[in-house]
């Protein structure tokens, strides 16, 4: 698993750099040549749309997510448990009822391209289903492994 999430870190760097290189060529081509290109910002925001879903789905770890635990917090482990179990089972009913109407808009819009780099659109929104299988495994993953215990649950639990 180590070198897959070094893979999926790779390829949000990677990202990142693209949407850096095609800002600053954006910059030089407008204010030093008086020549405005548009496919510098169409690259930065397929870039971008890439880089928020690919890191949300693949990047981000389970403790990074930010998450309201109001509910979750003032109780006990089991309620704690009851709760994460309850939001998960949601985001799993959720975005498996979004998955067949995801699915036929993303494949509908193979007949459109992007204007300057001609990119089929379908291919632009399929990360979202990558996005959405991925946060329906996350889910799933964390209904059969539980919770991950708390800081002060771990420290309280190794000191007894």
């Amino acid at each position: 698993m180590t070198r897959l999430h070094r893979f999926a870190e790779g390829v949000a760097a990677l990202l990142l750099a693209v949407i850096f290189i095609a800002f600053m060529v954006q910059i030089v081509m407008r204010y030093l040549f008086n020549w405005p290109v548009g496919w510098t910002t169409e690259l930065s925001l397929a870039a971008w749309l890439w880089l928020v879903l690919w890191g949300a789905a693949f990047v981000l770890k389970d403790d990074e997510e930010i998450r309201i635990d109001t509910f979750a917090d003032g109780g006990s482990p089991r309620r704690r448990r009851l709760v994460q179990a309850v939001g998960a089972v949601s985001l799993i009913v959720l975005f498996g009822m979004s998955l067949p109407a995801s699915w036929s808009y993303v494949t509908f819009m193979k007949v459109e391209k992007s204007s300057y780099l001609g990119v089929r659109m379908d291919v632009m929104y399929s990360i979202y289903i990558v996005f959405a299988v991925a946060v329906i495994g996350r889910c799933l993953r964390q209904l059969v492994r539980g919770p991950a215990p708390r800081a002060a649950d771990a420290s309280s639990a190794s000191a007894l």
